[in-house]
């Protein structure tokens, strides 16, 4: 019998989810989130203070739980978004409207969510704990790492920000906390533990997601870009998916590490995007043992570096009067990469892994396979 998984990036679409299907199957799966009445702002609105709590009636989990939250909820924003579909067939635009969750960066008013949240929205809206809401703009985005800033103008005292970890700190069994607002039920706490890490994640492009933080704790459509804490209230992570056979949680949900946020926010404030190094190898073969360089820029790094690729060989033949010319790929020259900085790569996004870790400007050491030699090229880094 076929079994099918969801990997469900969850923000929530009023008509549409945004997912990709992971096993034999690709599909989308709709998951309505509908806005409930709870959600007044007046009765969310309220953060208590464990410091007034009577300690003698609640276990010491229970305690951290209540600092947790009451540390970090106001920090937890509410996204909704409007966008519209345009119909293959009538071809007229359809609204939709699509929400998710964010997290107080700092009293300017930056708010790091999921990019998969506000991915082609014309308007987008932040809504505070305290029930103010505000139009956002989207300061900048990465989709690779499915991440984006946007900015508000609000008063700084509305303002919350949510204190950044170590996702490098986390081990398995490790209780985490997430706030989120699924089905617009806005700052839903749950908690549960660090499942396992270094997961990845397929993204919309065919690329992967990489050391990815898998957890337990319920997170649902509408969760998309809220934090995932410790138990000192620090973000250790960002959620944004879930493995699931029908679209909701199944305890299998997934985050990016704040590590990677730590690399990615300050790249997007200041230049709107994340300038990612380039190395100018721009076609190269996958076999068993490495890539295979097919073509290198003109005057790009790796060209300037004498890294090779593909030659084309031009011969003329004279049969009688006539003279004809055929052109052949040469491949016997071409550099077999095998490995980047004393890493082993067998295939193009453990390559990227290595070459985009790295900046603008540095030195990367190429280990190629030339006309049956082992050799090592250094590359001196391009991009702007």
């Amino acid at each position: 019998m076929k079994q099918t998984i969801w990997v469900t990036f969850f923000a929530a679409a009023f008509g549409a989810l945004f997912g990709v299907f992971v096993a034999q199957d690709r599909a989308v799966t709709p998951a309505i989130a509908e806005q409930s009445s709870v959600n007044d702002p007046g009765a969310l609105s309220t953060v208590s203070d464990t410091a007034t709590v009577d300690q003698t009636r609640y276990t010491a989990e229970e305690l951290v739980n209540f600092n947790v939250y009451d540390s970090t909820n106001r920090g937890v924003v509410h996204i909704t978004t409007r966008s519209a579909r345009t119909s293959a067939f009538l071809l007229f635009e359809t609204p939709t409207e699509g929400a998710g969750s964010g997290s107080v960066l700092d009293r300017d008013g930056h708010i790091l969510t999921n990019n998969h949240v506000v991915r082609g929205a014309r308007e987008i809206y932040v809504r505070l704990y305290n029930g103010e809401e505000y139009p956002a703009g989207i300061v900048g985005s990465d989709d690779l790492n499915d991440l984006a800033v946007l900015r508000i103008e609000a008063p700084q005292e509305f303002l919350h920000p949510i204190k950044f970890g170590d996702s490098a700190a986390l081990r398995v069994g490790q209780k985490i906390h997430a706030i989120g607002n699924p089905f617009g039920l806005e700052r839903t706490y749950t908690v549960g533990i660090v499942s396992s890490l270094n997961r990845q994640l397929p993204t919309a492009d065919r690329r992967t997601m990489k050391s990815i933080v898998q957890i337990d704790a319920a997170i649902n459509p509408g969760n998309s870009g809220g934090p995932l804490l410790n138990n000192q209230g620090e973000m250790v992570g960002v959620n944004v998916a879930i493995a699931s056979k029908v679209g909701e949680s199944s305890g299998v949900g997934f985050a990016i590490p704040v590590n990677t946020a730590k690399r990615v926010v300050p790249q997007l404030i200041e230049n709107g995007r994340v300038i990612r190094p380039d190395i100018g190898i721009t076609r190269v073969y996958k076999t068993e043992e490495g890539l295979l360089i097919a073509t290198v820029a003109p005057e790009g790094p790796a060209d300037r570096a004498g890294l090779q690729g593909f030659k084309l060989v031009k011969t003329r033949t004279q049969r009688g009067p006539f003279i004809y010319e055929q052109t052949r790929v040469d491949q016997s020259q071409a550099d077999l990469i095998v490995a980047v900085d004393g890493q082993a790569v067998i295939n193009v996004d453990q390559f990227m892994t290595v070459i985009e870790s790295r900046q603008p400007g540095d030195e990367v050491v190429v280990t190629v396979i030339r006309e049956g030699q082992r050799q090592d090229v250094k590359v001196l880094l391009g991009g702007e």
